[in-house]
């Protein structure tokens, strides 16, 4: 009897040192490595407003639409604007294809000249499809400071999906979309004689904002034929920002801007293409929806954590969340990988 005690007492060590190492392993687990308080939805600011990038130029403001022109590239840096369901789902006009110059741009835009046998399409940052919910909205979107020289195999392939896709994501709420080319990553090739750049990739960002189910998501294709699946060319707002040099969704609050633009989950956006048949799984239908004046969107940071889920998360936040990132650099994962791996934790 005293030896079997004495066994015993030798493999209890042993087990205290593996529950340690599980205890701690799961700890780091759960463990989110961005601030998991969520914020709320009360009065306040203008989803217009919102949608709009930083800038520190002029801005040119159409129907349905806002932009700010590159004379150098003949092109938007970016365009604007606001989708809502019914948006979406009201058609108004049928497609006219008046393409034409705008004459709102002081320097001038480019001409249907400069398109000409260039081989390129005149691609549609804000597509007609989001804006045919008006005669004028749909004008506007023909005007060439709304294009963009795209290679036909990118215009009428994996853009005109995510076009479709982000008419599904308007179904959920409003929208805000910000879309334009790449024009940091010259020299580039031109057509025409205003020398229209054609740009290596394309973005387009995403904001749904609407309290606890707000949430942020960016785009970025390169401009010839992409032949992955679209959720492959996902990736954070933040990247687009680096990559662009522009502050999309600046209005926000920046703690707000920070948790959103930081990371993605394409889980959380209906990744479906749109069709009647879809808007009507949503309730919407053309016979009945009207296009109404947005409404204002607001937003407030709770600065303390309010469920007993929110209350653990930020204990764990605070106390080893900096452990975790060391840990998980160390053995060569990067910090937006990390931020990745653990989205799914924050959003529960």
């Amino acid at each position: 009897m005293a030896k079997a005690k004495k066994k015993k007492s030798s493999i209890l060590p042993l087990i205290i040192i593996v529950v340690i190492i599980v205890l701690a392993a799961a700890l780091l687990y759960f463990t989110p490595v961005k601030d998991p308080r969520q914020f709320m939805e009360v009065e306040g600011e203008n989803l217009e407003l919102i949608a709009l990038p930083s800038n520190d130029g002029d801005i040119i403001v159409h129907n349905g639409f806002t932009l700010k022109y590159s004379e150098e590239h003949e092109q938007p840096y970016w365009v604007a604007y606001v989708l809502t369901p019914e948006e979406t789902v009201v058609k108004a006009v049928s497609r006219s294809d008046d393409f034409r110059a705008d004459p709102a741009i002081p320097t001038g835009s480019a001409t249907l000249a400069d398109y000409k046998s260039s081989g390129y399409d005149r691609g549609h940052l804000a597509p007609f499809a989001d804006l045919s919910w008006s005669e004028e909205s749909a004008s506007d979107s023909f005007l060439l400071s709304n294009m963009s020289p795209q290679a036909g195999s990118l215009n009428r392939g994996r853009w005109a999906d995510l076009e479709s896709v982000i008419r599904t994501f308007s179904l959920s709420g409003p929208i805000c979309v910000v879309t334009g080319p790449v024009l940091t990553d010259g020299p580039y090739k031109t057509i025409g004689q205003n020398k229209v750049a054609v740009p290596n990739y394309f973005y387009k960002v995403v904001l749904f904002y609407s309290g606890q189910r707000s949430r942020a998501i960016g785009f970025l294709l390169p401009n010839e034929a992409c032949k992955e699946p679209l959720k492959s060319y996902a990736v954070s707002v933040d990247y687009i920002e680096q990559l662009t040099g522009i502050d999309f969704f600046s209005m926000l609050p920046d703690d707000v801007e920070d948790v959103l633009e930081s990371s993605f989950d394409t889980d959380l956006w209906d990744f479906t293409d749109y069709s009647a048949k879809v808007a009507a799984s949503y309730g919407y239908s053309a016979d009945t929806a009207t296009v109404s004046p947005i409404q204002a969107t607001t937003f407030e940071i709770r600065k303390d954590p309010q469920t007993a889920e929110e209350k653990i998360l930020y204990f764990l936040y605070v106390n080893f969340s900096s452990i975790k990132i060391e840990l998980l650099e160390l053995f060569g994962y990067s910090l937006d990988t990390v931020k990745e791996i653990t989205a799914a934790l924050v959003h529960r």
